[in-house]
Parts: structure tokens; C-alpha cells; sequence
């Protein structure tokens, strides 16, 4: 039943490079952030010997039921941008490698009633633990124009999220939006034929986003990672949204999200990552296989 269930949770995008990437060491520690079906993690399991342990989180509830019996496992139901306070509780210092793959999970996307897809009609909610305060519903209800105007303009690439959010508060002045088809009526004018699909995707987008501080909670995630990172210990991230890999390009290349690298006394460059290898998309076969690999971007640094 468990092997059922997260395979129907997860079908995880480039698996092999992905866990390639770690370097993996059979006595390491290393860390699955993104736990979902435990994809990931069963192949990082897979290569660890008797000694090694892997730490994984998730902050959905649904994931624990995927949960693995393995003594060297174990399962945070947290979200990731905590990964420095709940490996000290665990009693790790320092780890062999990090493996993240942001994003919705299949079963995020499949479940009708968490409001995730634009193939069912359910309550605005899309958020990724039952413990968040916000909900799609708050985002779309009451934020005013201008925090919904930048949401749908950064996070959905939204030309006209001028006209998008106009309209919405319009509508809510007489009734609020309060299920994902009324979302869809209200913004119908927006969905030509042909494109709505590709459109309401981006609509859902930004506000998942935002309901789920994702890309806050990647910063701060990315920003914990020098320090509990060995020498020579691996970060191995899968992004799927554009905002998401600058992020990791520029925190690689010049350990920080904005500006150019720190430079020490001497003006010698202060990084504390070194790429390697090159950028790494999924093969024409896996996309063929599982269409939400299409936009996925793998990248690998190493600790100095």
C-alpha cells in the first residue's frame, strides 16, 4: 500500500541526476527537503550503506502517510526554510548534501478539494500545509490592487495583471470569489480559446506563490545551506519557475540573491559554492513520460 501511494503522490523528475548530483557517501548524512511520495529519497536510501542516514521534510500532512520504514530514515513534517533548527533538534551539525525539487506534487495537482488545479472546481485554498494562515481565498478576496496586481505580475508573468486584478476586485465588491470555476467565470474575458488553459495555469500560479511564501521560503532555505553544509558536500536543486532558478543560479554563483560576489581583504571573490557540472533539463523520454518535468531545470553546486 505504501508503494501504491506514493507512487500516485510523486512521480519524481530526474531521479538519477538528480541524486547523482549528492556524490553520495554510504556512512553520509544527507537531506531530501522535498519529501512528497519519497521518490528521492527511496533511490538516496538506495545508495546510503548501514551507517548513513537521510533526514527528509515535508510540510503537507499527506506526505506522512508515504513515510519510509528504514532506521536510517527520518520524516520532518516542517517546512524546509526551518532545515537549520530541526536538524540542531535532531542532532546534526553538518550534512553530506542537500537535494530540493520545488514545486506542486502530482498529488498536490490530483486532489480535487485543495483547490491546486484548474481541472476541478473546489474551494480557494492551494496551500501546501493545512497549518498555513493564508489561503488562496484570502489572496484573491482581499488583497488590494496593488499587492494583487505585483503578485499576478511577478509570479505569474502576467502581462495585463493590471486588468486581471481590476477586475477581480470589481467582482468581489458584489460577491466574494470563493471557488475555482467562479474564479474562472470572473475572469473569462481573459481565457481566449486555444490559450485559457495556458493562461489560468499562470493565474493559479501566482497565487499559489503567494499563499505559500515560496519564494521567501527559498531564500531563506537557500541562505541556511553554507552553514550546515560540509566541505565538499553537494546541493542538488530541481526548480520548475524561472523566478526559482535565478535564485539558485545567482546564490551558486555569487552566494547571494542580488549584487555581485562579497570580496575578502584582499579583494580575492568570497563564495561559498562552486558549480558543478552544467545546467541539467529532462530528456525528450521523460517528458514524454511525465509532462511536469517540461520546465524542470536541475542544478549542482558543491560547498567550499
Amino acid at each position: 500500500m505504501m508503494e501504491t501511494m506514493g507512487s500516485m503522490y510523486h512521480n519524481p523528475v530526474l531521479l538519477h541526476e538528480s541524486v547523482d548530483g549528492l556524490d553520495i557517501k554510504p556512512s553520509g548524512v544527507y537531506v531530501d527537503v522535498t519529501f512528497g511520495g519519497g521518490g528521492h529519497s527511496k533511490e538516496i536510501l538506495r545508495r546510503l550503506g548501514k551507517e548513513g542516514r537521510l533526514i527528509a521534510f515535508d510540510q503537507d500532512e499527506d506526505a506522512l502517510e508515504n513515510t519510509i520504514d528504514d532506521v536510517r530514515f527520518t520524516l520532518i513534517n516542517e517546512n524546509f526554510r526551518f532545515i537549520k533548527q530541526y536538524l540542531r533538534f535532531n542532532g546534526i551539525r553538518k550534512v553530506d548534501g542537500i537535494l530540493a525539487d520545488f514545486g506542486v506534487s502530482s498529488h498536490q495537482f490530483d486532489t480535487g478539494d485543495r483547490g491546486f488545479s484548474t481541472r476541478f472546481e473546489a474551494g480557494l485554498d492551494m496551500r501546501m500545509s493545512k497549518r498555513n494562515m493564508i489561503s488562496a481565498h484570502d489572496v484573491v478576496n482581499t488583497y488590494g490592487f496593488d499587492d494583487l496586481r505585483k503578485v499576478l505580475f511577478q509570479y505569474g508573468d502576467l502581462r495585463n495583471a493590471n486588468a486581471i486584478a481590476n477586475t477581480i476586485i470589481a467582482h468581489r465588491e458584489h460577491a466574494e470569489i470563493d471557488t475555482t470555476r467562479r474564479l474562472k467565470e470572473v475572469l473569462g474575458k481573459f481565457l481566449p480559446k486555444g490559450r485559457e488553459h495556458k493562461i489560468l495555469a499562470q493565474i493559479y500560479q501566482a497565487i499559489r506563490i503567494e499563499v505559500n511564501q515560496e519564494i521567501a521560503v527559498i531564500k531563506e532555505f537557500l541562505g541556511q545551506t553554507p552553514e550546515v553544509l560540509k566541505a565538499k558536500g553537494r546541493l542538488s536543486i530541481i526548480s520548475y519557475h524561472s523566478l526559482e532558478d535565478r535564485l539558485v543560479k545567482r546564490f551558486i554563483r555569487a552566494g547571494r540573491f542580488e549584487g555581485e560576489p562579497e570580496k575578502d581583504f584582499y579583494g580575492n571573490i568570497d563564495v561559498p559554492f562552486k558549480k558543478v557540472g552544467p545546467l541539467i533539463v529532462p530528456s525528450k523520454e521523460e517528458v514524454q513520460r511525465n509532462n511536469r518535468a517540461r520546465s524542470a531545470k536541475l542544478r549542482i553546486a558543491e560547498r567550499i
